[in-house]
Order: C-alpha cells, then structure tokens, then sequence
C-alpha cells in the first residue's frame, strides 16, 4: 500500500483504536432502540419504528453507552475525543483541516489535491449531477427502489449520474472499494493501463472525460483515482442516508417533509461521524485538558445525541425541523463545520430527497418482519442492510 492510501485510513484507524479503549470486556454489543434505551413509553408506542432495534458496533455502543453527554473525554494515552458542542467549534474554529485531514481530496499517489483543483472537481460533479437531475425524467414514476438497501439506491445513482460511462470507471463505485483500499489500488492501476481507453465526448460525464482527455498513464491512473474520490462518496452518502432514514422512520408521517426526515437522519446516524485533527499547538490553547501531543477525534455521533442540546435525543422526531436551522443549530454536524462545510452536500440533498420523495409516493416501506438492523464500524455510519417493499407484497412477522 502506498503512503497516500495509508494516510488515506488514518481516520479510521485512529477512530477504530480509540473507540476499542472504551469497550468492555465483554463484546457483545448493546442494542438501541429507535425510540431510545430506558424510555418504556417510547418501546409501547404502535408504529412500526419502536419495533425495531439498531445494533451498533461494539465499540460504538461502547461510545454511546459510556461517553453521551460529556465535553472531552481521553481516549487513548495521545487521543482526545471531543462530542461538546461549545468545545467541538472553538476546536474546529481554530485552524483549517490539513490536506491529510481533509476527507475527501487527500493526497492522490503522492499528489497534493489544491483547494483550486478540489473545487473545479466538485463543480465538474455538480455538473454531472445536474445534468442528471434536470434530464426529462430522472426517476420515472414506475422506478422499483423495493429491496435490500443501500446497495438498491447506490446503484440506482450510480446509473444516474454516471449514464453511459464505460465499465472501468463505473466498477469503481463499487461499495467494496468503500473498505478495502489496496482492491480500489488495483482496480484503478489495472484500469489505466487497459488498451482502447474511452474517447472525450458528450456521452460521458464530464468527470469521465477528464480521464479520457489524459495523456499518459500516470495522468490517466491520477484522473481514475480523483473519478473514485469525487463520484463514489456522493452515491455512498446518499444510499446510505435514505437507508438510513428509511430504517429511522418509516413509514413516515405525511406532515413531516422529506428534508426534515432526512435531517433527522443524519442527526441519529451522521454518515461521517467522527472528525480527525492532528496534534497541533492551537488546541492546547483551547482548552488545558488538550496536551501538546494529543490527536483529537471529534464525535458527532455524541454531539448529535447529547442531552443538553437535544429533547428526546434518542427518538427520531423529523418534526424538530420544522423549528430549527440545521446551518446554525449548535453541534449539529453532518456536513462538518461551518467554517468547512463538505462540498458535496448541494449535490447530496437533492440526490436524497428525490429518492426518498419516490419511495413515499410509491408505498415503499421498510418491511415489518425485519426487527434488527446492524451498524457497522467501518465506512460510512450507516446500517447494513435495509429490506424494503411494497406495503402488499412485505413480510408481516
């Protein structure tokens, strides 16, 4: 593995190391509840939802179980981790993300990505996907999104924005890539050096024709790797959200709106839920309990269920929304910082309503007899697997 997809885990790893600190001897994970552990009204209530119970990671519902609530908590010898609202923006307040810190545009095979060339990537994308959006019928009424999900809404997006792009480049939407970085290596090298790569023209993407348009293989592997970095986390952030949401709440209420249910969502399960900064001498003037050697993890995953900002932090309540600002609702982070907003949330929201739109309008719901749901630690925060169908067709037990 190159020193650039090393770097490339570091958060991660540094989540993964941290968070096994806080596990018990025991690993088996609690289970929690949409309605919330230690809230019996919640557990009696008839829909659907309070059925279900969300079994996370052990080291994540060690997190949960031992850690809501609190400002800063020590992790590790040299990881703070940090889930208070007040805290979590003096920290990010205090210098921008570095280039390895950045989620997105790491270093590329040794690169540097600037901010220049990350933004005219972003609005290449946008492009894409607006193109995709304004087409005469991006999502024809009788589109069947029934079945397991994400992987249903992945692939349906990636057929959407990516249209006609050859084979090379869509296989790197593939969510195994999400996981595995030397497979995503291999796959990228090896579709560089293919013969007969494909021709610049109308029929890609305009982020496909970036590739198209390089000369040498090096540019060519280069150009794969920011196709990858700039097109996969769009479809994985928004698959994984609606499943998510889907899992939350549905079926949904007809009052609440489908950009509250997803707001919601991301409040209970932020696909990015944590947040690494290097040691660096701002944080130590931020607050004492910072030493000039600790890496810090911010966590929304706490922040966005500590009782001191939240009523009823546990329970999805999309209705919340109807009265808050979610750019300006303190330690709500599921697009980062404000003074760092991730770029591609213009191009989630309305990827994610739109299938979430359709899923309501069709009478998708999640289906009754699947009671638990699984949340992984690695990738995105997100549920595995989500079974859905036609309120006719699922399973009632």
């Amino acid at each position: 593995m190159s020193s650039t997809e090393h770097s490339q885990n570091q958060r991660s790893k540094k989540a993964e190391s941290a968070t096994d600190a806080t596990v018990k001897n025991s690993e088996s994970a609690a289970v929690r509840g949409t309605g919330g552990p230690g809230n019996p009204s919640a557990r009696t209530r008839t829909h659907p939802r309070n059925r279900r119970t969300t079994v996370f990671a052990p080291r994540l519902q060690a997190l949960l179980d031992e850690h809501t609530g609190k400002d800063l908590v020590r992790l590790e010898p040299d990881t703070i981790g940090i889930a208070g609202a007040e805290l979590s923006d003096r920290v990010l307040a205090a210098r921008r993300a570095t280039e390895t810190e950045r989620p997105t545009f790491k270093p590329l095979h040794g690169r540097s990505i600037s901010k220049a060339e990350a933004a005219s990537v972003m609005r290449t994308v946008g492009r894409d996907v607006r193109a995709a959006l304004d087409g005469p019928d991006p999502l024809p009424a009788d589109t069947d999104l029934s079945g397991p999900w994400p992987i249903t809404g992945h692939r349906f997006l990636r057929d959407l924005v990516l249209r006609d792009d050859p084979w090379r480049l869509r296989v790197l939407m593939s969510r195994l890539l999400e996981i595995d970085t030397k497979v995503t290596w291999t796959t990228i090298v090896t579709g560089a050096a293919l013969p007969r790569r494909p021709r610049p023209g109308p029929h890609l993407t305009q982020l496909a024709n970036l590739v198209a348009e390089a000369e040498t293989y090096q540019d060519r592997r280069y150009a794969m790797g920011m196709y990858r970095r700039a097109a996969a986390p769009v479809c994985f952030t928004v698959s994984t959200l609606v499943a998510n949401a889907l899992w939350l709440g549905s079926p949904f209420d007809d009052s609440a709106s489908d950009r509250a249910v997803l707001y919601e969502a991301m409040r209970l399960l932020p696909p990015s839920w944590n947040l690494l900064r290097n040691r660096s001498p701002e944080y130590p003037a931020v607050d004492d309990r910072i030493g000039p050697g600790d890496d810090i993890l911010m966590l929304p995953l706490l922040t966005h269920r500590d009782p001191a900002l939240w009523d009823a932090p546990d329970e999805f309540r999309p209705e919340r929304w109807d009265a808050l600002d979610p750019d300006d609702t303190p330690g709500y982070l599921p697009f980062g910082h404000v003074s760092e907003r991730c770029w591609g949330r213009h191009l989630v929201m309305p990827l994610a309503e739109l299938l979430l739109g359709h899923i309501r309008r069709t009478g998708l719901i999640v289906a009754p007899g699947q009671r638990t749901a699984e949340v992984p630690l690695l990738g995105l925060l997100g549920v595995r697997t989500v079974h859905v169908g036609h309120r006719d067709k699922v399973r009632r037990t």
